[in-house]
């Protein structure tokens, strides 16, 4: 794979830079409501050398009452700044699912303009399957300021989304899995209709990934997405259930070249509570 510390490395890059002085590396892993899984006690008894606790539900903004919205700045900088974490450092963030919440952070933290951050590619499983080194110590913390320069461009709300329907000058893509997107199946989250944004076309973030966990090749990622129907011409928004797996298309998206696109940060908890918003069902 083509290594890229502002995107996407590989287990061997880590492996190889794991002492670098300027390197973070942060677990993210986080699971959907209802899945029996503590990603906090699950960091505590393993993780990668030198790895921070990031917490997807902590770092947010808690006057919401959707789940892990972006924080404000304010808070951003500070939960960085007691995990270490801050200017002129290169930070390596993964999961414990391959790349499921991990993107996310990336996501955010390409949202508060920092380039230095990069994915790792099959996260955590694949760590382990390789037989790499973990350890169960918490790290030693060292306080650094980070500067930081949100890019509002790089998320939308319900009006900036409900818009981009109507006009059809954007590509809506929903990460969702294609029985939820059709609105057969039911959503994890009480209270949701089924179903997705009327003009949202489905990009399972499954599909971006080979079957280890790993993101796709640049070319198959974009054959991936002209099979779905995109025209990567248009700008795009992302969504998904909580806007989680929305930010792994803004991944790929990134890894193709593209770079005008922006996630929608409420995503169907959002969308699917307000009986004022229209609901689409079936595969279009």
């Amino acid at each position: 794979m083509h290594e890229d510390p502002k995107t996407l490395v590989s287990t061997d890059w880590l492996a190889k830079h794991l002492k670098d002085p300027d390197l973070r590396v942060l677990d993210a892993s986080w699971f959907l409501p209802g899945s029996d899984r503590d990603a906090k006690a699950e960091y505590e008894a393993a993780h990668i050398p030198g790895a921070r606790f990031f917490d997807v539900d902590d770092v947010s903004d808690n006057r919401s009452e959707l789940p892990h919205m972006v924080p404000p700045v304010e808070k951003f900088m500070s939960r960085m700044r007691a995990l270490g974490v801050g200017d002129g450092h290169q930070i390596v963030v993964y999961d414990s699912q391959g790349i499921f919440s991990a993107a996310r952070v990336w996501w955010l933290f390409k949202l508060m303009g920092q380039d230095d951050i990069a994915v790792l590619d099959g996260g955590f499983p694949k760590w382990q399957a390789e037989g790499r080194e973990t350890e169960d110590m918490p790290p030693v913390i060292r306080d650094r300021h980070m500067t930081v320069r949100r890019q509002n461009q790089m998320v939308k709300d319900v009006t900036q989304v409900s818009a981009a329907a109507k006009l059809k000058d954007t590509e809506i893509l929903d990460a969702r899995a294609a029985e939820r997107f059709r609105g057969d199946a039911p959503e994890p989250r009480p209270g949701l209709r089924a179903g997705h944004i009327p003009g949202a076309k489905n990009v399972p973030y499954k599909t971006l990934q080979e079957a280890d966990g790993t993101m796709k090749s640049p070319d198959a990622l974009r054959a991936t997405f002209e099979a779905a129907g995109v025209d990567l011409g248009k700008p795009v928004i992302t969504s998904c259930g909580s806007g989680v797996t929305a930010a792994i298309i803004n991944l790929a998206l990134t890894r193709i070249g593209k770079d005008d696109h922006s996630l929608y940060d409420g995503s169907w908890t959002e969308w699917g509570q307000f009986p004022t918003l229209p609901v689409a069902t079936g595969d279009n």
